[in-house]
């Protein structure tokens, strides 16, 4: 749960094979140009799947099936949001929407990314080889 305060949201952590789904932000949104973990606010109400559900539809054609484990969380610093990076399952092809563009990266690819601050430090932690924590 987040700290007083601060706005839930929820990054889905979709994986294939050794390759993580990313998307660029639009370059009218804060953060616009930098790659991110897709997913937004979780509304009043919702749950993470929930939320997720509808971020994936929304931004990428996507079905999320269920999630997994709660991998990393970080304040957004400047901001009120607090991001939860969580394990996701999905069924469908991604088509950008919402983001300027999308790819399927590896970790080492990652840290050739001009990546959101709040990704920055979940792909850090994710290059360390950090075991999954809640």
């Amino acid at each position: 749960m987040e700290p007083e305060g601060r706005v839930a949201v929820v990054a889905a952590v979709i994986q294939r094979g050794d390759q993580y789904l990313l998307g660029r932000r639009p370059e009218s949104k804060r953060h616009g140009g930098l790659w991110e973990f897709p997913g937004g606010k979780v509304h009043n109400g919702e749950s993470h799947l929930e939320a997720i559900h509808r971020e994936l539809a929304e931004e990428l054609a996507l079905k999320a099936v269920r999630l997994g484990q709660l991998l990393f969380s970080v304040a957004d610093k400047g901001s009120p949001y607090f991001i939860e990076f969580v394990e996701t399952f999905i069924d469908g092809t991604p088509i950008p929407y919402e983001h300027s563009e999308i790819a399927w990266l590896t970790i080492d690819e990652l840290d050739e990314l001009r990546l959101a601050p709040a990704d920055a430090a979940f792909a850090a932690w994710l290059c360390q080889g950090a075991e999954p924590r809640p």
